[in-house]
């Protein structure tokens, strides 16, 4: 009997072992899994969005890899599909002649963007931020830039979507025509552009600001996308389908806590001191020159009546510009949303202008007003800023907000590491800074906007961050 028990579990264990190892790694690669399965190849993406549009797939290669392996950005080729008619010919698809693509009649180029990150999670800021900002571009592409006029260029979407899928992952794709084509000089990586070239970049900048300006005041503003951590914190609760970003760009002072306390903590720094001591009540510069800058869901903000669309991240290697270098088209518009052009305005001069633009001799002085090539650039936006826009704006108070942008893209810089044209940003932040009539502006516009209130409310979001940590 225990010889016939011994063998029986002996061939029990036999034959159903492989089964409970079976089950057993299944249940440990089955999220994997999952995921992997969810994820279309970037050629069966491509190529079902092209047959939406009556277009075949014929080549696709990877141009770049997106940030954390979140997906690629690929150059494509395709054709129209063969659809036989009655008379034996091609012909377009209906889908085809009811958008407003028109399909080439030979092969040509576009661009493939496939954002497929993992799932978003709740208190990590910078995963969400960028997870928004790939919703945030199709939106506009979608939505806002066949609103632009032709003097205005910007790439077209030929097709996307957005898909979410039952484990948390997303596919979001965009087929975009190739700038390149009518703009085949690309901007390098932190580089500096020509001077043709920033002329170009700051009329473009000017048309878009100008063009939005009078029109964001139709934008559902309960739509627009929140600060990352407060988006996720509050996600479900309004059924509208999200915008642009409520505060255009990644720098302000609302999503960059921690690069600011770290700044706070820094006393051999410089600008600890002039950025984070407490400059009226327990507020420093930085927060008040942030209240100001923030555009507001409701109620009553300084800078309402500029407000514009932002692009939200001006910089030399986010545009193309043609041969001549007098025609200039910016892309990646991840973070536009709400705010100042002046904001763009700051990053562009710090980044990618060429410094002999803003200053006549090469080595800056520790303090610096503004100098003549500074402001010959500002009226040039500014004068064609109001002609697009067909609104004013009073030349005292453009000034003054272009300084509050500086100051405010200066702490980012300070608390994040700088590049660019440093000298010459640090240099006139000092002299803004000894400017009291600048200074009571700025207070004065925060208290009024009531700034102490405000804070309280990000400072219960934080702490509850951290403790949910």
């Amino acid at each position: 009997m225990p010889s016939g028990l011994g063998l029986y579990w002996k061939t029990t264990l036999i034959l159903f072992l492989p089964i409970f190892l079976g089950a057993l790694i299944y249940r440990i690669q089955t999220p994997l899994e999952i995921v992997m399965r969810s994820r279309r190849s970037p050629s069966e993406v491509a190529s079902s969005l092209l047959a939406s549009q009556g277009l075949h797939l014929q080549s696709l290669d990877v141009i770049q890899s997106l940030w954390a392996g979140y997906g690629q950005i690929c150059r494509i080729t395709a054709a129209p599909a063969a659809i036989p008619n009655s008379s034996g010919a091609t012909s377009r698809s209906a889908s085809t002649r009811s958008s407003n693509v028109s399909t080439p009649q030979e092969t040509h180029s576009y661009i493939f963007k496939l954002i497929t990150p993992p799932p978003t999670k709740a208190n990590d800021e910078g995963h969400t931020r960028k997870i928004l900002s790939y919703q945030v571009e199709q939106y506009f592409y979608s939505h806002l830039a066949p609103q632009l006029p032709g003097s205005i260029p910007v790439a077209k979407c030929v097709a996307s979507i957005n898909e979410h899928h039952p484990n948390g992952t997303s596919t979001t794709a965009m087929i975009l025509t190739d700038l390149r084509q009518q703009f085949p000089v690309e901007g390098e990586k932190r580089d500096v552009l020509s001077m043709g070239q920033a002329l170009a970049a700051i009329d473009w900048l000017s048309s878009f600001h100008g063009f939005w300006w009078p029109r964001v005041k139709d934008m559902d503003r309960r739509k627009l996308v929140k600060p990352p951590l407060e988006e996720v914190k509050h996600d479900g609760e309004d059924a509208v389908q999200k915008t642009v970003w409520l505060n255009g760009g990644y720098t302000y002072l609302a999503t960059r806590r921690k690069e600011y306390a770290s700044l706070a903590s820094d006393y051999d720094a410089e600008w600890n001191a002039p950025l984070t001591d407490w400059e009226y009540d327990e507020f420093s510069i930085s927060d008040l020159v942030a209240h100001v800058l923030a555009p507001k869901q409701r109620g009553w903000s300084p800078i309402e009546g500029y407000v514009t669309l932002l692009h939200g991240d001006v910089k030399s290697e986010n545009l193309f510009t043609s041969t001549s270098g007098e025609e200039v088209v910016f892309y990646d518009f991840q973070y536009t949303g709400l705010g100042l052009g002046v904001c763009d305005l700051a990053k562009l001069f710090t980044c990618s202008v060429p410094l002999s633009m803003l200053v006549e001799d090469e080595g800056v002085p520790r303090e610096l007003s503004m100098q003549f090539g500074e402001k010959k650039l500002l009226e040039r936006y500014w004068t064609k800023l109001q002609e697009v826009s067909g609104k004013e704006y009073d030349w005292d108070i453009f000034v003054s907000h272009w300084e509050t942008a500086l100051v405010d893209w200066l702490r980012f810089q300070a608390s994040w590491g700088f590049w660019g044209n440093t000298e010459w940003l640090e240099a006139r932040v000092r002299s803004i800074l000894k400017n009291e009539w600048w200074k009571n502006a700025v207070i004065g516009n925060a208290t009024m906007g009531g700034i102490a209130e405000e804070e309280m409310d990000i400072v219960a979001l934080i702490e509850g961050d951290q403790k949910a940590s």
